[in-house]
């Protein structure tokens, strides 16, 4: 694949508060090398959104918090205090190339529930048209833990995918993807290229989390399933350096996940992409060779049924072993679900006392795992 940004015309950057904030301050010459890189990219023709994180870190200098766990009322009061100063740092930042910047802040709703999703879709798209970078961020002042990301990686993902981009760039405090974690293990093996996610690279993701940081490298191969899933390559590479876009363009190190062949739809792509799968569905055997032959789940192929969930929620499919096959939209409710699992579609009015639909997940609403179908070749 190429390995050059400059080849894509729309990319997401996401940056982490270890890179962006140290010891409560900003590190502003690190911004401003970062926004010189990206006003290069923007010169070349790419629109540029970023994802930041950085407000509770800022925040936490601003109003004097200790170091040490806050307490909720304590993040969300500095996340309000750091957003404001963040977003003045980086209007100032593009101000100095003659950008705007425009501000988001997302909650997880905003991206799981559909019509919110396009919403805020909608207001990237007019801001990118009318020439103003996109700064994004988790809305910390008002998510609790039921509601939140809880990490910037997928929430990227989800900005990547909703705003139709082809690169994905998360800059960390490491490379790139090695087979175990370095810092515990010398003999590990830089990763420069995952042509596909597999159980085996999910595997090697370790816990590598930062003081400031909430993700490690398995949310940053979970955004990578997301992002490359609908059509979005994605590289992990490090931000510890100044200028580190110009870096990886000049053959920094970085693992790069290169986007699958066919991209998915819109709509797939927001259905795989869905953070908080309400319930499980089992499948039987038959059904599963149904699924990945590209048919719909009829409520006849449906072994077992578990969590609560209501009509057009999301559910996660597996098989029989416990291996997750896919997620989609279910038709019916959860109860519903359990009394119409693996009978006859023919039977549905007569057990629920309506005529349902005759596919308790049709395939428009499904989306396989890609691991799973790249061990079914």
């Amino acid at each position: 694949m190429t390995r050059s940004l400059k080849s894509f015309s729309r990319i997401v950057v996401k940056i982490g508060s270890a890179l962006l904030v140290e010891r409560g301050e900003l590190k502003r010459a690190w911004l401003d090398a970062l926004i010189s890189d990206l006003a290069g990219l923007a010169k070349s023709g790419a629109d540029v959104l970023i994802v930041s994180s950085g407000s509770i870190a800022l925040g936490r200098g601003i109003l004097g918090l200790p170091k040490g766990p806050l307490k909720l009322e304590e993040s969300q009061a500095a996340a309000a205090a750091g957003q404001i100063a963040l977003a003045q740092a980086y209007a100032d930042a593009l101000g100095a190339h003659g950008k705007k910047a425009g501000q988001i802040l997302l909650t997880l709703g905003d991206t799981e529930e559909r019509r919110r999703y396009l919403n805020a879709r909608a207001t990237i798209g007019t801001l990118l048209k009318l020439g103003a970078v996109p700064i994004i961020n988790e809305n910390d002042s008002v998510a609790t833990s039921e509601i939140r990301y809880g990490d910037n990686d997928r929430l990227a993902a989800r900005v990547a995918t909703m705003a139709s981009a082809d690169c994905l760039v998360l800059l960390s405090d490491i490379d790139g993807l090695y087979t175990a974690p370095p810092a515990q293990n010398p003999d590990a093996v830089f990763l420069p290229e995952v042509p596909r996610i597999t159980a085996e690279i999910e595997a090697m993701a370790g816990s590598a989390g930062s003081e400031l940081s909430r993700g490690g490298m398995k949310t940053k191969i979970d955004a990578g399933k997301i992002a490359t899933a609908a059509g979005t390559s994605m590289v992990i590479t490090s931000g510890k350096e100044l200028n580190p876009l110009q870096r990886l363009e000049e053959g920094a190190r970085g693992t790069w996940f290169p986007a699958l062949s066919s991209p998915a739809s819109a709509r797939k792509a927001w259905i795989g992409g869905h953070l908080e799968p309400r319930g499980r569905v089992t499948l039987d055997d038959g059904a599963v060779k149904a699924m990945t032959s590209g048919k719909s789940l009829l409520p006849a192929g449906v072994a077992d049924v578990s969590g609560s969930f209501g009509r057009g929620d999301a559910v996660i499919l597996t098989d029989k072993a416990g291996r997750t096959i896919g997620r989609g939209l279910i038709a019916y409710d959860a109860d519903e679900a359990q009394l119409i699992a693996g009978r006859n579609s023919k039977e549905i009015e007569a057990i629920v006392g309506y005529p349902g639909r005759a596919e308790m997940i049709h395939r428009d609403d499904l989306v396989l795992e890609d691991a799973f179908l790249s061990g079914t070749r």
